[in-house]
């Protein structure tokens, strides 16, 4: 049976390595070769790794700290929505699921240029500090900032980090809940000592799926975020359309990948310690 079942597989397989595996590594080679005159040369150099590290190393840096901050932020804003959804709204949480699900619905560039219109010059948010009497100018550095990348790519993200947080508190009965607060434990051991650790690979994931695609992004730093808020994202896109080096742009996106395995890794290695740690009496 279960030799019939590989045989089933193996068209699956196929499918996956054509359309995914041999892409990826003919574009992985490609980093390896050099351009001259516009033209791919199909050597061996090290060139473009090399302008990776000495050119872009700072801003690859930079687009992890993003990603980071956005991923956190995420996973934080969207635990306490599915914890509320889950445990707190009663009949309510089902239709705030769906209105979860509602956002996804609404076009990515539309979102952003929704900011664009808040946090411009003539924006909504700028209108209403004015009307307030809280400043007598707009706020310049509230657009084309590091900030509303950071705002925009949360707002987007977000619905990403609540449903696989959401989907693992379904598994967290409520009567356990209920039990540990019977033996003392106060609201914020409930959290940390019986929700956080049944509920970790959905906050896991819901962190490396913001993280991933914030530290890939390339829309939202070049519309909204101006000088300071470039990402490497953008420069991939550079690299690849308008200075027609690929070797440096197949460079960039596999070294701001591997930076990230790297950190990912790193975060689940550390989070699997502390979850190792025996935990103490509840008091």
């Amino acid at each position: 049976m279960t030799r019939h079942f590989n045989l089933f597989m193996v068209p699956a397989l196929a499918v996956l390595a054509f359309v995914f595996a041999i892409p990826i590594l003919l574009l992985f080679a490609v980093s390896f070769w050099s351009v001259k005159n516009f033209r791919l040369q199909p050597d061996f150099s090290f060139a473009a790794w090399q302008r990776f590290l000495t050119v872009y190393g700072d801003l690859t840096l930079y687009t992890l700290l993003v990603g980071l901050l956005v991923g956190l932020l995420c996973t934080a804003l969207g635990f306490v929505f599915a914890y509320a959804a889950r445990f707190k709204a009663g009949r309510f949480g089902d239709l705030l699921l769906v209105a979860t699900l509602i956002t996804l619905f609404g076009g990515y560039l539309v979102k952003i240029y929704a900011w664009k219109s808040i946090l411009g010059a003539d924006g909504l948010l700028n209108q209403a500090l004015m009307w307030l009497g809280l400043t007598d100018e707009p706020l310049a550095f509230l657009i084309y900032s590091r900030g509303a990348v950071v705002v925009a790519l949360v707002h987007f993200l977000l619905p990403f980090a609540i449903l696989p947080i959401y989907a693992s508190l379904r598994n967290v009965s409520e009567a356990t809940i209920e039990a540990a607060r019977d033996l003392g434990a106060s609201g914020a051991q409930v959290i940390t000592r019986i929700v956080i650790p049944q509920t970790l690979p959905g906050l896991f994931s819901a962190f490396a799926f913001c993280f991933l695609l914030a530290a890939g992004d390339y829309v939202t730093p070049m519309l909204l975020g101006g000088t300071s808020g470039s990402m490497l994202g953008q420069f991939v896109l550079l690299e690849f359309s308008t200075n027609f080096n690929w070797p440096a742009g197949s460079a960039l996106s596999f070294g701001l990948l591997f930076a990230c395995l790297v950190l990912i890794a790193a975060l689940a290695a550390l989070g699997g310690r502390m979850m190792r740690r025996p935990a103490g009496a509840v008091s």
